[in-house]
């Protein structure tokens, strides 16, 4: 069997975290979200907000991050392997706050191709704002969009995850995957 490389895809607040943490539950590999690891870091430098005080700074260091766990999940010995984003988050975001992006992000892009794309739709019921989300409901259904029109454009086919519970939703995506 090939290898899958499964990118789960939303905007914020729509349960990927959630979903993640439920198939490393399971056994699965997962690879985490990577934003918040960037924005602690730059918080520890001082700077509070890196993506609202410098966007393109903190999207090349979030690209940097998506291709290195392309890579290393390139390099799993599992046959699955899931991501928290993809690559084509970063210019989906880049579109989203209208600001232009150098080459290599569209390069990125084309050089690292995922198996499967799962996308949540917003959910307002469960959406929760925190220190690291600073978005409101309106932003991420927002986001949403521009998340469905960026991978759109780069050939993905979004599969899109019911709203369900946890279970149900981690059943689902592994009944596509074995299709």
């Amino acid at each position: 069997m090939e290898k899958e490389i499964v990118v789960i895809i939303g905007g914020p607040g729509t349960g990927k975290t959630t979903i993640i943490d439920g198939l490393i539950k399971k056994g699965f590999c997962c690879y985490p979200e990577i934003s918040r690891e960037v924005t602690l870091e730059a918080k520890k430098q001082g700077i509070e907000q890196l993506f609202l005080e410098n966007p393109l700074l903190f999207s090349e260091l979030l690209l940097e991050g998506r291709k290195k766990q392309f890579l290393n999940a390139q390099n799993e010995p599992h046959e699955i392997v899931f991501l928290d984003r993809g690559i084509p988050d970063v210019l989906a975001y880049m579109h989203y706050i209208g600001d232009s992006y150098p080459s290599f992000f569209d390069a990125a892009c084309h050089e690292n191709k995922y198996t499967k794309i799962f996308i949540l739709p917003p959910w307002e019921e469960i959406y929760v704002s925190d220190d690291e989300r600073y978005e409101n409901y309106e932003q991420a259904k927002l986001i949403y969009n521009h998340l469905t029109e960026t991978y759109e454009n780069y050939g993905y086919h979004l599969i899109e995850v019911p709203k369900d519970n946890v279970d149900n939703r981690i059943l689902f995506i592994l009944d596509k995957l074995s299709n």
